[in-house]
């Protein structure tokens, strides 16, 4: 996978929403409970319960979108002894969920300090210039209508799922479907890994081209054992629904400057104009 880290594509407003967007993923992830011991690999079992009580209060789960089906014991948050030892105590609700809400929630929400970074750096390359070519209220609009999208659309393949679904990489692909739509001429900087990482500048349609192939084809399952603790059906749903919201501005969207070539010799002279 390559890592995209500048793309030469200039704005000409400053992306307000898309750096509120970052920020708020952030801060919900810092006050998160129990993620701090869970994202470094320990944590005690206290932590750990009141991180599964508020994901499974948060969370978007598929059974609950499709189906309606509110579970009647919850993870509480406390921690109890039962037959088989110490373990997370679940009893009836103490709240009520709304399925519908929950997937905009769990846009906000991140397993871990990898999952957040990962999709915040693609969100601040790519939804720079979505934003600047859809203005701040239409961008958030189009944001918040991709993750829906990925959401109810993973819930539709999974509808029998009672794991939760967390994460703003449906909406992210969104953008990134946008992206591709708009700039595919634009050019991207990236890392890629060949025993070490080397820069390239690659044309952004053949770096998000390559990013959604890789999601399509985990999607089905292959080339990874089973598809995971990643959605990668919702990042296919969320890309295409980022593509089609964007097809209507295509045709008025300038195209991205051309980026300067490296001069040698005689070129990497100054010219004298008489």
């Amino acid at each position: 996978m390559v890592i995209p880290v500048h793309d030469v594509n200039p704005v000409r407003r400053t992306p307000y929403v898309t750096y509120a967007l970052i920020a708020v993923n952030v801060l919900v992830f810092l006050t998160t409970p129990g993620m701090a011991g869970s994202a470094s690999g320990g944590g005690h079992l206290a932590q750990l319960c009141h991180l599964q009580a508020y994901v499974d209060r948060y969370a978007a789960v598929p059974r609950e979108l499709i189906h309606q089906e509110l579970p009647r014991l919850v993870p509480t948050g406390a921690v109890g002894v039962g037959a088989h030892g110490p373990g997370c105590v679940v009893a009836p609700p103490g709240y009520h969920k709304n399925p519908v809400l929950s997937v905009f929630t769990a846009m906000f929400l991140h397993g871990s300090w990898l999952h957040l970074l990962g999709n915040m750096l693609f969100l601040l390359i790519f939804g720079n210039n979505v934003e600047d070519r859809m203005g701040h209220i239409r961008y958030f609009l189009f944001y918040v209508v991709c993750g829906y999208a990925a959401g109810y659309g993973f819930a539709l393949l999974n509808d029998g799922s009672g794991d939760p679904l967390i994460g703003a990489s449906g909406a992210i692909a969104g953008v990134l479907g946008a992206y591709l739509v708009l700039y595919p001429r634009a050019r991207v900087w990236v890392l890629v890994p060949f025993l070490v990482f080397l820069p390239l500048r690659l044309p952004a349609w053949l770096v998000l081209g390559f990013w959604f192939g890789l999601q399509a084809v985990y999607s089905s399952g292959h080339g990874v054992s089973g598809a995971g603790t990643v959605a990668y059906a919702a990042h296919v749903v969320g890309f295409v629904a980022g593509m089609l919201l964007a097809w209507p501005l295509k045709p008025g969207t300038p195209p991205p400057p051309e980026p300067r070539r490296l001069l040698f010799g005689r070129q990497a002279r100054p010219r004298q104009v008489w």
